[in-house]
């Protein structure tokens, strides 16, 4: 269920799909890297001006799906135009610093974006680039990202399948949002 808080900017209205924390677990795989599963929480959040808040933390996870270490966190704001064009900037923890353009697919929630440009700190690993495609999928966010080094050409390293985490301030909400005239049993709301 998508929602669009009142207090939203207009301009981010088509972004609504992306509010929320969520939670998942995704593949990395990438040449000079540990290929592994990882666990990610990702949030979005706004306070009433023209971008949404971003922020990504993931990690290692073992065999049985238990934590093991930190793999990547980066946080960044996403804006977006009348024309559904999107912007972001983001800081990763590994010492990049990346613009991103895209767009927002016409009729459906999913958002392609490139880097547009690049800077790292000289403790930072080599990187020049990436793609990601973001899509909202029955109710689901899913991602995958590519990347390229001088050494390795554009190629995808990570995608997750995330979940939307449910608050109990989420189910108190829904819950007041409930007509009052649902039947006491339950069983005929179906028939």
């Amino acid at each position: 269920m998508i929602e669009i808080p009142s207090d939203l900017h207009k301009d981010l209205v088509p972004l609504a799909f992306l509010l929320g924390n969520w939670a998942g677990a995704g593949v990395h795989d990438f040449p000079g890297s540990e290929k592994c599963n990882f666990g990610q929480e990702v949030s979005f959040t706004h306070d009433g001006r023209d971008f949404l808040e971003y922020h990504s933390h993931t990690w290692v996870l073992d065999n049985d799906g238990n934590k093991v270490r930190p793999l990547e966190s980066e946080s960044g704001f996403w804006r977006i135009d009348a024309d559904r064009k999107v912007e972001i900037t983001m800081v990763r923890d590994d010492g990049v610093i990346e613009i991103w353009y895209g767009e927002m697919a016409d009729k459906k929630p999913q958002i392609d974006l490139v880097t547009d440009a690049v800077a790292r700190t000289a403790a930072s690993q080599p990187y020049s680039g990436g793609k990601r495609l973001y899509g909202y999928v029955k109710s689901d966010l899913m991602w995958v990202g590519e990347k390229q080094t001088p050494e390795v050409e554009l190629r995808p390293y990570m995608s997750a399948h995330l979940k939307k985490v449910v608050t109990p301030e989420d189910v108190e909400r829904w819950a007041k949002a409930l007509p009052d005239d649902m039947p006491d049993d339950g069983i005929a709301f179906f028939k």
